[in-house]
């Protein structure tokens, strides 16, 4: 992964915009609400934050920390959201090195535990995730699964 880099938008403000279009475009949440959350990671609120992966100025991939993640367990926070990797860069390892990352900067922010819902399974558990729970998502007629990093 020597040639990708990984940043936080509180490092580099200047992306913003970028940063909330390129998730939007992934995951069909609104624009404004990414910005909105961008702009408080932005305005120093002590949980939220995104990261990014950048291959020279191109975003391959990315996460965000907020307090929930659209699930029922509001009691389980902050939960890792977003995470997303293009697919022409996928099984480089870039995913594991951004969940190291977004953790070892959570814990140096002396926050632990963080969360993250998912339907994936066999997949946070080789970056150090650990199931929890199961979770009802809004608007999802399906449970999903809620990890946990200590």
């Amino acid at each position: 992964m020597n040639e990708y880099r990984i940043v936080k938008l509180t490092e580099k403000p200047e992306i913003k915009e970028k940063a909330a279009k390129w998730f939007h475009e992934k995951w069909g949440v609104p624009l404004e609400a990414y910005l909105d959350s961008m702009e408080a990671a932005l305005n120093e609120d002590p949980i939220q934050e995104w990261y990014l992966c950048l291959d020279g100025e191109k975003i391959i991939a990315g996460a965000g920390v907020i307090e929930n993640d659209f699930h029922d367990r509001k009691d389980l926070t902050p939960n890792v959201c977003a995470v997303y990797t293009e697919e022409q860069y996928r099984g480089k390892g870039i995913a594991g090195k951004l969940l190291d990352f977004v953790v070892a900067d959570n814990k140096e922010k002396r926050i632990s535990p963080i969360y993250l819902l998912t339907d994936h399974t066999n997949f946070y558990e080789r970056y150090g995730w650990e199931y929890l729970c199961m979770a009802q998502g809004d608007g999802e007629s399906d449970m999903s699964r809620i990890y946990i990093h200590k």
